[in-house]
């Protein structure tokens, strides 16, 4: 299971590190990427992101974390805007073992996940060899063929996200 979390409103890494504390205490043996700087996507004007993934083991079903990564969004302060528009904390569920699943409410792996670096450079820094379904493609691999204009930088953590 890989999730991606990104903010651009307010502190950004405190966002992602009581995000990725909650989380946790939730999932099982959580790897956290380091984090990377990204331009938004959105025409509207806004902040830079700061993302980060993280890769884990859970018993939850997939709509099960589902709602818990929205009730982790609710609660850092997140609330309904514009599509692709600031906000406190974005997170994505990209990929669930090797399902794929497509309902209104959740697509498995994340319909957009092969088009942002935001979120694979992250990713292949922590499971670079991640098959992605349908076609087990590996995250790297996408990564190395991606052709978008938005590059990200990649930053550090100021001190490990599990800590303090």
């Amino acid at each position: 299971m890989a999730l991606g979390l990104g903010t651009n409103v307010g502190r950004l890494e405190d966002n992602l590190r009581s995000a990725i504390r909650e989380l946790d205490r939730a999932l099982e043996s959580l790897v956290v990427a380091p984090p990377y700087y990204s331009q938004p996507v959105s025409y509207a004007a806004q902040d830079s992101f700061l993302n980060t993934a993280v890769t884990g083991r859970t018993r939850l079903a997939a709509d099960e974390l589902l709602a818990l990564t929205k009730a982790l969004e609710r609660k850092a302060g997140r609330r309904s805007g514009p599509r692709f528009g600031p906000r406190t904390l974005d997170i994505d569920l990209l990929v669930y073992g090797d399902l794929v699943l497509h309902t209104p409410e959740l697509c498995i792996p994340h319909p957009r996940l092969r088009e942002r670096r935001f979120y694979l450079a992250p990713l292949a820094d922590i499971a670079p060899h991640l098959p992605v379904p349908p076609d087990a493609i590996t995250v790297s691999e996408l990564l190395d063929s991606l052709d978008d204009p938005h590059q990200v930088e990649r930053a550090s953590w100021s001190r490990e996200p599990l800590n303090g």
